[in-house]
C-alpha cells in the first residue's frame, strides 16, 4: 500500500472539498445578487458542473498522456485562477464573469474526483475500496473548512461581500498544485502494462456490471448534486433562513458524504458490494421523504444529512464496482466514460435545479429523484450473482 500517495491525495480531496463547498454554498447565493433573473440564479453552480462533465473525458487523456500528477497539478492552477477571477466578478458585480469563473473551477473538478482512482492505482485489488473510502475522508476537513470560509471570510475584503473567501481558495489551490506534483508512480506492483490497449470500449460497457456500476455513481451524484444545488437558494433566497443557518446545513451535508467512509469500506469488504449499495438506495429514499415532509430547518437538515449518507454508500460501492469490469490497460477509457455520465447527470441536475426551485418549488424537486433510486434497488437485485462472480474472480 503506497501510504504516501494516499496521504497526499487525503490532503488535495480536503482542498477540492473546501472549494466545492465554498462555490456550492455561495454559488446561487452571489448570482441571485448579480442577476434580477431568479430562475438563473444557480447558472454558476450549474455550468461549473457542466463543465466538470465536458472535461470527464478530456481529463483522463491527458492525465494518460503525461500522467496524473502533472494533469491534476496543472488543473489546480486552474481552479486558483478561477476562484480570482470570482472575487473580480463580485468587486465588479458582473454576473457573466461570476458564471465563467464558476465554469472554470469546474476544470479541476473533473480532475479532484478522480482522486479515488488514483488511490485504488496505489493499492492491491483486495484494499481497494478501503482507499477509495480513506480519500474521501479528506473531505470531512472541506467540511469544516468551507463553511468556516463562506462566514468568516464574508467580511474580510471591505465593500465586496465573500471576495475574502474566494482570494483565501486560491491560496489552498496553489498549494494543493504543490503537493500533487510529489505523487509517486501509480498501478501495484506486478501490475505491469504491456501497451496493449484492452478491449474496445463497446465491449467493456456491454459488461452488466459494468452498467450497474456506472448507472448507480450517475444516480448518486445526480440526485445529491440536484437536491444539493437548489438548497442555499430554497433555503436562504425563498424561505429566509439565515446565511450562517444555510452553511451549517451545508456542512452537516458534506460531512454526512464522507464521515461513512471512516466505515464504508470496511463495510464492502464484510458484507459485499450489492448489500451496502442497497443501503446507499435507502438512505437516498430517506433524503427524499424527509425533504417531502417539510421545510424546516430540521427538515432540510435531515433531507441533507439523509442525502449525504445515501450518496456515501452507494458512491463508494459503485467505483469499487467498477474498477473489476476492466483491466490496468483499459482503465483511462473505462474511467472517462464513466466520469461523462457521471457529471453529465449531475450537470442536468443542476441545471435543473434552479429552474424547477422557480416554477415548482421545492416539493416537486425532491420527487423527481424517487424513480430513478428506485430503479437502482432493482437494477441491484438483478445484476447480485454476476457482481459476486466477478468480484471473486478479480
Amino acid at each position: 500500500m503506497n501510504s504516501r500517495n494516499l496521504l497526499i491525495l487525503f490532503f488535495c480531496q480536503l482542498i477540492s472539498a473546501t472549494g466545492q463547498i465554498v462555490i456550492v454554498t455561495l454559488g446561487g447565493i452571489i448570482g441571485s445578487s448579480l442577476t434580477d433573473n431568479q430562475s438563473i440564479a444557480t447558472l454558476p453552480v450549474s455550468l461549473m458542473v457542466v463543465v466538470t462533465a465536458l472535461s470527464a473525458i478530456p481529463a483522463t487523456m491527458l492525465m494518460k498522456r503525461i500522467g496524473r500528477k502533472f494533469g491534476s497539478s496543472i488543473a489546480s492552477l486552474s481552479a486558483a485562477s478561477a476562484v480570482l477571477i470570482a472575487a473580480y466578478a463580485l468587486h465588479s458585480q458582473s454576473f457573466s464573469l461570476f458564471v465563467l469563473a464558476a465554469s472554470m473551477f469546474g476544470i479541476n473538478a473533473a480532475f479532484s474526483q478522480q482522486y479515488r482512482y488514483a488511490a485504488a492505482e496505489s493499492v492491491e485489488q483486495k484494499f481497494v475500496s478501503r482507499a477509495i473510502s480513506m480519500i474521501l475522508l479528506g473531505a470531512i476537513g472541506g467540511a469544516i473548512l468551507g463553511p468556516e470560509l463562506v462566514t468568516r471570510g464574508q467580511d474580510w475584503v471591505v465593500g465586496v461581500p465573500y471576495a475574502g473567501s474566494l482570494i483565501s481558495l486560491s491560496v489552498l489551490f496553489g498549494v494543493q498544485s504543490i503537493l500533487l506534483l510529489l505523487l509517486s508512480p501509480f498501478r501495484p506492483a506486478g501490475d505491469k502494462d504491456t501497451g496493449d490497449t484492452g478491449r474496445p470500449l463497446s465491449i467493456i460497457m456491454g459488461q452488466r456490471v459494468f452498467i450497474m456500476a456506472m448507472f448507480g455513481g450517475t444516480v448518486a451524484y445526480g440526485a445529491m448534486t440536484f437536491i444539493m444545488t437548489a438548497t442555499p437558494l430554497s433555503m436562504h433566497v425563498i424561505d429566509g433562513y439565515s446565511i450562517d443557518a444555510t452553511a451549517n446545513v451545508i456542512r452537516s451535508h458534506v460531512l454526512a458524504m464522507y464521515i461513512p467512509s471512516l466505515v464504508s469500506g470496511f463495510l464492502i469488504e464484510r458484507f459485499g458490494l450489492t448489500k451496502i449499495m442497497m443501503v446507499g438506495v435507502v438512505g437516498l429514499l430517506i433524503a427524499c421523504f424527509a425533504g417531502l415532509y417539510g421545510q424546516s430547518i430540521f427538515n432540510y437538515w435531515m433531507a441533507l444529512v439523509m442525502l449525504g449518507i445515501g450518496w456515501n454508500f452507494l458512491y463508494v460501492g459503485s467505483t469499487t464496482m467498477l474498477t473489476y469490469t476492466y483491466q490496468s490497460s483499459e482503465r483511462f477509457k473505462a474511467q472517462g466514460i464513466n466520469e461523462f455520465c457521471v457529471f453529465g447527470m449531475s450537470a442536468l441536475g443542476s441545471l435543473l435545479a434552479g429552474t424547477i426551485m422557480y416554477y415548482y418549488g421545492w416539493y416537486t424537486l425532491v420527487l423527481i429523484p424517487i424513480p430513478f433510486i428506485l430503479m437502482i434497488g432493482v437494477g441491484l437485485r438483478m445484476t447480485s450473482n454476476e457482481t459476486k462472480a466477478l468480484l471473486k474472480a478479480g
